[in-house]
């Protein structure tokens, strides 16, 4: 792949998906509050820092269908809702960890006797492969740093702070017990579970219930993805609540934000845009995803 032209957005987010996830990624993708009955008067956050605090807290709370809430202005949730309904967009799912292999996952987990053909497949292919996991974990971070530095598919904020976190992740997995055959069936077994207590075995499945349900039910397996990362000592939850968010700038209905957070016991450091709307404060480059997300204005019709 070119690191010089900017390649398509499917492959900018898997970039940053496995660069998080790793262990999930390097095997499991090798194996082939409450949902709201009415949307809330407002979106986005009362301030600059809030409209940055406000979507930690929902992660940190694996409360996706909130996060989607308060991340754009409300005029872009039905034409979003019909963008997922449709198949055009997974948004805000791509935002985050484990997106473009979210498929391939979820028919996985949901498969007769998942537990036993996920742990096949990770004795055949990793069990006791500690030296090879961890350098692939650090050759993947290595080129995910490359390809970040030189792409022209990211603002430039993302870019200061995605690199950051790729290379916090690289050296957690470096040295993360991925090859541990007792945590791997803890994992599969913990992840099935949520699957099916969420009860979304397919993407088809996630789409047809639609932007707000579908997220509100892929929360329990957000939940027990960080707490199998935690196991592997990668801490989202503790990384969530470490962050620290101050005022950096404001100039009319501009701001920027400094976000401060640890990632393994590595320090980020990230300065984020965000814009008002409405007289609510929404992060820009979350706000210009959806926007591509939901498509061109004239594609939205009202849902029945």
């Amino acid at each position: 792949m070119s690191l010089t032209a900017p390649a398509p957005r499917h492959r900018r987010r898997h970039t940053r998906t496995a660069a998080l996830l790793l262990p999930l990624a390097l095997w499991l993708a090798g194996c082939a509050r409450e949902s709201e009955t009415e949307e809330a008067v407002t979106h986005g956050g009362a301030t600059p820092v809030e409209a940055v605090t406000l979507l930690t807290g929902h992660l940190r709370s694996n409360d996706l269908a909130a996060f989607a809430h308060d991340a754009v202005t409300p005029d872009l949730v039905p034409r979003l809702d019909q963008a997922w309904r449709e198949g055009r967009t997974r948004w805000p799912i791509s935002e985050l960890p484990l997106s473009a292999q979210l498929p391939a996952f979820l028919q996985a987990l949901s498969a007769p006797q998942a537990e036993h053909a996920l742990m096949q497949s990770f004795n055949r292919q990793f069990a006791g492969a500690s030296r090879e996991l961890h350098s692939a974990a650090i050759a993947l971070g290595a080129f995910a740093i490359q390809y970040l530095e030189q792409s022209g598919d990211f603002s430039e904020d993302e870019r200061a702070h995605y690199t950051q976190l790729v290379a916090a992740a690289s050296d957690w997995a470096g040295s993360a017990p991925l090859a541990d055959g007792d945590l791997a069936r803890e994992t599969v077994v913990a992840l099935v579970a949520a699957a099916r207590e969420g009860a979304i075995d397919s993407d088809a499945t996630l789409g047809a219930a639609g932007m707000q349900d579908g997220l509100a039910r892929l929360g329990p397996l957000m939940r027990a993805g960080k707490q199998s990362l935690a196991a592997y000592g990668l801490d989202l939850d503790q990384t969530f609540d470490s962050v620290e968010a101050t005022l950096e700038s404001q100039s009319g209905d501009v701001a920027r934000v400094r976000m401060r957070y640890l990632l393994a016991g590595r320090p980020v450091d990230a300065v984020i845009n965000v814009e008002r709307h409405g007289g609510r404060w929404f992060i820009s480059d979350f706000l210009r995803h959806a926007r591509e997300a939901a498509g061109p204005l004239a594609a939205a019709s009202s849902i029945p």
